[in-house]
């Protein structure tokens, strides 16, 4: 029975978000029932992608993203696949009407990951943080917003700037495990072997100007998914405060984190604005 199967999916999707990612399985919980499972179902689609060029360093990536991406348009074409991730993520993107270029913007990211190691120009570097952040910005988007045209024309592009923010933060946060381990660099005219701190500065005050824009935005979001949004705003904004006191030298050679008992205490503080409508 297919729906017995498309629960099985559903549910895979819902463990991958929960194992790979705390942070946005918490804000995830904050989103109304009713459109949970299918941010669960994006996620888990756009996490698979990410570890095969990320993290199966033994095996042949280039082989696996190929057999993925062929999946994945069969997926999408016929509405069905035995991989429940991608059997989750082809009904969220029926259902919603995601459009077909956000699905390869993505992918074309991932592909990038599998050969390109610099980015020079910050022509390539925003191409692919739209690739890799704001279209899943935009995916979501389309189920906040629940079809509803007008809406998310009036806020595509804050659901952009708040996916390019949130790109930016992992980006300063992983930069030993991008340039040691996978000899990335993503951010142009850098020199991360010598982070200055004017440099370190510019990139901050760029994810600032980011953030400023995503904030607007998700004050005008539905209440289905204003609170869980401003809950995985609150997070990253945190890391960006902690990434801003470390001195810029020290960047490279430690990861930053928020500690679990600071999660629970962000969450607290920002049930408390979004309740008095202090967002």
């Amino acid at each position: 029975m297919k729906q017995l199967f498309d629960t099985v999916s559903y549910a895979s999707s819902k463990i991958v978000t929960k194992t790979y990612s705390t942070s946005f399985s918490l804000a995830t919980k904050m989103l109304a029932n009713s459109i949970r499972n299918d941010i669960y179902n994006i996620y888990g689609f756009v996490r698979f992608a990410d570890e095969i060029v990320d993290s199966f360093h033994d095996f042949d990536k280039k082989v696996l993203f190929d057999r993925f991406s062929e999946d994945l348009e069969h997926a999408l074409k016929h509405k069905i696949s035995l991989n429940p991730i991608l059997n989750a993520f082809q009904h969220t993107y029926h259902k919603y009407n995601i459009d077909k270029h956000m699905v390869d913007a993505f992918m074309n990211s991932m592909h990038l990951d599998l050969h390109k190691k610099n980015y020079l120009t910050d022509k390539e570097y925003k191409a692919y943080i739209y690739g890799s952040a704001d279209v899943v910005g935009l995916m979501c988007l389309k189920v906040f917003v629940k079809g509803d045209n007008n809406k998310y024309e009036e806020l595509k592009d804050t659901a952009m700037s708040l996916g390019s923010a949130f790109q930016k933060v992992n980006f300063l946060r992983d930069l030993k495990a991008d340039h040691d381990v996978l000899n990335r660099s993503y951010f142009p005219n850098t020199d991360l072997n010598n982070l200055s701190e004017r440099s370190k500065q510019e990139i901050i005050d760029d994810i600032e100007s980011d953030f400023a824009k995503g904030l607007s935005g998700i004050k005008k979001l539905p209440m289905e998914a204003k609170f869980g949004v401003f809950m995985a705003y609150r997070y990253y904004h945190q890391l960006l405060k902690k990434l801003k006191k470390t001195p810029a030298l020290k960047i490279k050679n430690t990861r930053i984190r928020v500690s679990n008992p600071k999660k629970i205490e962000l969450l607290m503080r920002s049930y408390v604005k979004y309740q008095l409508n202090l967002m």
